[in-house]
């Protein structure tokens, strides 16, 4: 049985793993997420798309706060980029569906680069306001845009024929989202262990210190927010997709709210951890709803007219208890149920 996790060189040190058996069990995990669509509901299949295409928008805001340390309150803005980039491209230009989801991403990535020049010389609170500020922006601009964008009647949006695959049908569209979901994790991964993830670990542990040894933060930053903007906004088209309508209404402040909760509940920085986040907080309100529906009278009253009021709590209630009691998130729990599964029985 494996007793730790020690590395002897620098290739078992940029490794993605070294170990069989979490080979094994990412290698059953795919066999089954490939599998699900054929077995499942029209119900958790629809749940499990929402979940993918809510990890791939995560997994871009985990780039920013989760790798770099910037705070992000208007990251639904680069979702929302991505949302109206792909909808604008299909509808009103007529370009590609692939053309289209690469203009989903370079038209977040673009405006990312834009708020994060001003935004270099700011920390915390400060920029955590700008990005609210840039995301209220972008919703203003596109109200104005007139037909160009839909102003406030919002773009009806046809699910496309993506390489052959007509995405009308749920398992194709879910499919495609899963695709897209593990080449986001993939390169989030790698991300994390390049020259270019490790000064963007250096600029969140200490910027001083980064500075010292010769790391540029102004490009690390600005790289930072690109990077996370153009995978937010795959992200954002994937929703496009799946809703089939795109507006400025569908994309409250309450989605920024719920990605952070996403980082803070699952473990901020790591990519499992978003992983974890993504399911735990995509899937709580429906356990909710659930519980109120099985409990009728006033609180199906409640969540009927309230809906969106009961998950703003849910997600403060979800941050509030995990800085609380385990401020390393599902992550930290699931580390330590793995240590304890290592060591038994001599676990003291």
């Amino acid at each position: 049985m494996r007793s730790g996790y020690y590395k002897s060189d620098v290739a078992q040190l940029v490794a993605l793993t070294d170990s069989t058996v979490v080979r094994v069990w990412v290698g059953v995990l795919l066999a089954s997420m490939i599998v699900f669509p054929f077995v499942a509901s029209a119900y958790l299949l629809a749940h499990a798309t929402v979940m993918l295409f809510t990890l791939v928008a995560v997994l871009g805001l985990n780039v920013l706060t989760g790798f770099t340390g910037l705070i992000s309150l208007g990251h639904v803005s680069f979702l929302m980029l991505g949302a109206y980039g792909y909808a604008i491209a299909v509808t009103r230009l007529g370009w590609p569906p692939l053309a289209a989801l690469l203009c989903a991403g370079t038209l977040p990535a673009v405006c990312g680069l834009v708020v994060g020049v001003p935004s270099l010389r700011l920390k915390g609170l400060y920029l955590a306001i700008t990005t609210l500020a840039f995301s209220f922006i972008v919703s203003a601009a596109i109200l104005a845009g007139g037909k160009f964008t839909g102003a406030a009647r919002g773009i009806m949006v046809a699910r496309p024929v993506f390489l052959g695959v007509d995405l009308n049908d749920d398992r194709a569209l879910y499919g495609f989202c899963f695709v897209v979901a593990v080449l986001t994790v993939l390169v989030s991964l790698n991300i994390r262990r390049t020259h270019l993830g490790r000064g963007f670990i250096a600029v969140r542990d200490n910027d001083i210190a980064a500075r010292a040894m010769g790391i540029d933060l102004w490009r690390y930053k600005l790289l930072a927010f690109v990077i996370s903007a153009f995978i937010t906004g795959l992200g954002g088209a994937l929703m496009a997709m799946y809703v089939s309508f795109v507006t400025v209404e569908g994309f409250p402040f309450l989605l920024s709210i719920e990605a952070l909760a996403i980082l803070v509940v699952g473990g901020v920085g790591s990519v499992l951890g978003t992983i974890f986040g993504t399911i735990f907080i995509v899937t709580l309100p429906e356990v909710v709803t659930a519980l109120f529906g099985a409990l009728g009278g006033r609180y199906a009253e409640v969540l009927n007219s309230s809906a969106q009021e009961v998950k703003s709590v849910l997600y403060g209630v979800a941050i509030i208890a995990f800085l609380r009691f385990d401020s390393r998130g599902l992550l930290g729990m699931w580390q330590d149920l793995r240590r304890l599964w290592v060591r038994w029985p001599l676990r003291y």
